[in-house]
């Protein structure tokens, strides 16, 4: 019972003790000094680590803060608050002078703010003024970012808060923790850090540390070094999964019907529209739902590429089997009325179809290298479509038509195999892969009434080049020439680097028309 009364007594005068005010030199400083004396004043403020701090620098840089004679006041309006006390002033003194702001104060308050808030509960607030103190802090905000160094248990900011401490002992430290800081960053995989060292390198007298910079430097180079190799794996990897979704139903349409399907880019551009539809539509009669609406959209988009390619099976290709160059001319004609009936329906202009809340932003795997959870998905969504299909073809009725057809046609129709039928069922599951790639791509990039244009040459090379007829050839293909085209893009730049890939597969097909893997038995004759 004593301990209880004891405890309430120490509350009670917690309570009744008036709270500390900040520190009147520093307000004064940032009212009355020069630029450099303010920049010293913001310092100090935030050095405080005082949360009453933050009021202050806010209506600084906002150019609310004024003076009356030598009292400092927060005016908001008709309101004033005194900057150190924080009691309200009433009535509102009517002789008050602005206190100018510049941009430099403006950064100086910046980065005192992001000082402040490094103690936030919020791990999103913290990680956001560990990275606006990365980009310049001063050295007075050392004590501070160590005492947050102290309590941060997360691991990204953690290593974050040691890079900017270090650097901060980097302008003012002695010789042994200067050499310990340059110790410190040459840990770190943060591109940043390369131009510090490097000014550590050209202005350090000390030679101790002049080497150790060195030393530092060459181990961070070789870790961006393979950063940048990871990131252009990514990327190549991503760029693949596009190529193979955009190639996979032609390998059906041109690999295993024979048919060259010049429309094939525009069946992937009606699977992203009919994607832009399903969105609106959920838009507007299921907001709540939104997030879900590729849910809906990748069947839809499925469907309806898929039923497309079924009409123009039954309507214009089905008399043609046999006729390339009638077939290439009548889908090519075909593409320049699909393309003008959407630019109809939905104009010329792109339109937008928005990412679900789970494909934005990205996963941070080392410093300088994101991966974006819409790639990612995308990725996966591939893998996924690619084991559909070969379940589809190795492991089902239709899967064997299919591939008895392909095969011999003759001996197919004899053992009561429907021929007509299977060739508008295998050219509508075609199509409708065709869709699924347009509903992810629109995921990454515009939607557009050109967006077929730009993939159909793409997917043709992957066909060719993995050897047609085989799905098999076409997956390797598509990774081949992923990876390939942005090694290229970051020695040469992306027109060469596709100029480039076009001139290998012209040589490659030259030396080996088969493709990769060539069909063999008597499947291929």
């Amino acid at each position: 019972m004593r301990s209880l009364l004891v405890a309430i007594a120490i509350a009670a005068m917690a309570i009744a003790r008036p709270a500390a005010a900040l520190d009147p030199a520093a307000v004064e400083k940032l009212a009355f000094g020069d630029s450099d004396e303010k920049i010293e004043a913001i310092n100090a403020l935030a050095a405080e680590a005082d949360p009453k701090a933050v009021p202050v620098l806010k209506a600084f840089s906002a150019g609310e803060l004024q003076t009356a004679g030598k009292r400092v006041l927060i005016v908001k309006g008709e309101e004033a608050t005194d900057a150190v006390t924080g009691e309200k002033v009433s009535p509102l003194p009517p002789e008050r002078e602005d206190i100018l702001v510049n941009n430099r104060l403006r950064g100086a308050v910046q980065g005192g703010l992001a000082a402040l808030t490094l103690a936030s509960p919020d791990r999103t607030t913290r990680l956001a003024s560990a990275r606006e103190l990365a980009s310049g802090a001063d050295e007075s905000m050392l004590p501070l970012v160590t005492k947050a160094l102290e309590k941060e248990k997360d691991s990204t900011i953690r290593r974050l808060l040691e890079e900017i401490a270090a650097i901060l002992q980097l302008k003012g430290g002695s010789a042994e923790s200067r050499l310990a800081a340059v110790r410190t960053l040459g840990e770190s995989s943060n591109p940043s850090v390369k131009t510090v060292l490097l000014s550590v390198i050209k202005n350090e007298p000390d030679e101790a540390i002049r080497r150790e910079a060195e030393q530092s430097l060459r181990a961070l180079e070789g870790r961006l070094a393979w950063s940048q190799r990871a990131g252009l794996a990514f990327a190549g990897i991503s760029l693949g999964s596009i190529l193979l979704l955009a190639a996979l139903g032609l390998a059906i349409t041109y690999g295993l019907m024979g048919v060259i399907n010049m429309a094939h880019g525009e069946l992937i551009m009606i699977g992203a529209y009919t994607t832009y539809v399903v969105q609106t539509l959920f838009r507007a009669h299921a907001p709540g739902a939104f997030d879900w609406y590729l849910a809906c959209a990748v069947p839809a988009s499925f469907i309806v590429a898929g039923a497309v390619g079924m009409v123009l099976e039954r309507t214009v290709i089905r008399w043609l089997y046999g006729r390339p160059l009638e077939t290439l001319l009548a889908t090519w004609g075909i593409s320049l009325v699909l393309i003008q009936g959407v630019r109809s329906i939905f104009g010329a202009q792109n339109v937008q179809v928005e990412n679900p809340a789970f494909m934005s932003g990205g996963m941070e795997v080392l410093a300088d290298v994101v991966l974006p959870w819409s790639r990612i998905v995308i990725i996966f969504f591939a893998l996924g479509v690619l084991g559909g299909m070969w379940l589809l073809l190795t492991r089902t009725r239709f899967g064997l038509f299919v591939r008895g057809v392909t095969q011999n046609r003759a001996m197919a129709s004899c053992v009561g195999v429907p021929t007509a039928r299977v060739d508008t069922w295998a050219f509508g599951l075609g199509s409708g892969i065709a869709g699924l790639a347009g509903c992810a791509l629109s995921q990454i990039g515009n939607v557009g009434p050109d967006l077929g244009q730009s993939l159909i040459v793409d997917s043709f090379m992957v066909v060719v080049f993995g050897g047609v007829g085989q799905i098999a050839g076409a997956v390797y293909a598509a990774m081949i020439l992923g990876l390939v085209n942005k090694v290229l893009e970051s020695w040469s730049g992306a027109v060469l680097a596709k100029i480039a890939v076009l001139v290998f597969i012209i040589f490659f097909i030259q030396r080996r028309p088969q493709g990769m893997f060539a069909l063999k038995g008597r499947v291929a004759d």
